[in-house]
């Protein structure tokens, strides 16, 4: 299968690099250093055990109408970041062309094709006036939840932290011949790429933990262990949490997991810092909409009070501003 990674971050590095090492024909779309760095020498990959994973043969193009149609287009960038590619994203469609979408947080497409009441209807907080959605028909589109924790350590290199499923749904729930396809490509690699018939509730099972961790460790500079094992703020990641939970079991989520259960899975976690806090750092736009404040938007459209998860909204907001007016200061 032909393979376009949008996004050659740390993610998609992971995945264009065994893909390649399976046999897909894969294309990064890329700017710059990294750019650069994988003309020159291909993607590596640095796994947990200290053993290193290097595919000489990926190409990397600039250019997204020269790489042209593709079979699947896996968009692994920021939320944030999506609607700038627009312009250019539609060369690598064929009539065919699956897109699998690999953002954090809630995505555009959350509810087209639910069935409902809110079947179509567009979330402004990641998606203002519907824009990327009127570029990105329904029918092409892949729901995916990344497991994976990975760092771009350096242009072309990526270190694998932890994990190795992508979970992968029809926005339907529906099992089709697509989507199976795309799941042994994807195991074939060296994934785990389970099917699932509610891409929402898993999707939403990851979120409970980001949309709460994230802000959280931005605004305490604390890594995953250290929020969960301070009780004040254990306690405030249960309060978000159970907010959330109330409002997206009003949209047909199910929880297979309990709050203390999610707790406890990001604590054995350990001292990692949270992706948020990463580009905090690193002087980057922060995933805030798409992690948080399309809870809140959530939270309006189901008439759910969000008082935790408005008041972190507001504190973590006003942090990425002030960030942003200090780095263009200087």
């Amino acid at each position: 299968m032909k393979f376009a990674v949008v996004g050659a971050g740390a993610i998609g590095g992971l995945l264009g690099t065994r893909l390649s090492l399976a046999g897909e024909q894969v294309v990064f779309i890329a700017r710059n250093q990294n750019l650069a760095a994988i003309h020159q020498r291909g993607f590596r990959l640095l796994l947990e055990d200290g053993s290193e994973q290097h595919a000489p043969q990926v190409q990397a193009l600039q250019s997204m109408a020269e790489a042209g149609p593709q079979d699947v287009v896996l968009l692994t960038l920021k939320a944030q970041q999506v609607r700038d590619v627009l312009p250019d994203l539609r060369a690598l469609f064929g009539p065919q062309t699956l897109l699998v979408s690999m953002i954090n947080g809630l995505p555009w497409w959350y509810f087209q094709k639910m069935a409902g009441v809110y079947e179509g209807r567009s979330l402004d907080s990641v998606d203002p006036g519907g824009l990327i959605a009127s570029q990105i028909e329904a029918e092409r589109i892949i729901g995916s939840v990344v497991y994976p924790a990975a760092e771009l350590v350096e242009p072309g290199v990526v270190r694998l932290i932890e994990g190795n499923r992508f979970s992968l749904g029809e926005l339907d729930g529906s099992r089709s011949p697509r989507i199976e396809a795309l799941s042994q490509a994807l195991m074939r690699a060296g994934f785990k790429a389970p099917i699932s018939k509610d891409i929402r509730s898993e999707l939403w099972v990851k979120l409970w933990g980001n949309l709460c961790f994230n802000p959280i460790s931005a605004l305490t500079q604390a890594s995953l262990e250290d929020i969960c094992r301070f009780q004040p703020t254990r306690d405030l990641a249960a309060a978000m949490m159970a907010e959330a939970q109330t409002l997206a079991e009003k949209l047909g989520v199910r929880f297979k997991v309990t709050i203390e259960q999610r707790i406890a899975g990001a604590e054995a976690v350990g001292a990692h810092k949270t992706s948020m806090l990463q580009d905090l750092e690193r002087g980057r736009a922060l995933e805030l909409e798409a992690l948080v404040g399309a809870v809140l938007e959530l939270g309006r459209i189901t008439a759910t009070p969000t008082p935790h998860i408005a008041a972190i909204y507001a504190a973590t907001a006003l942090l990425a501003q002030t960030k942003a007016l200090l780095n263009k200061a200087r």
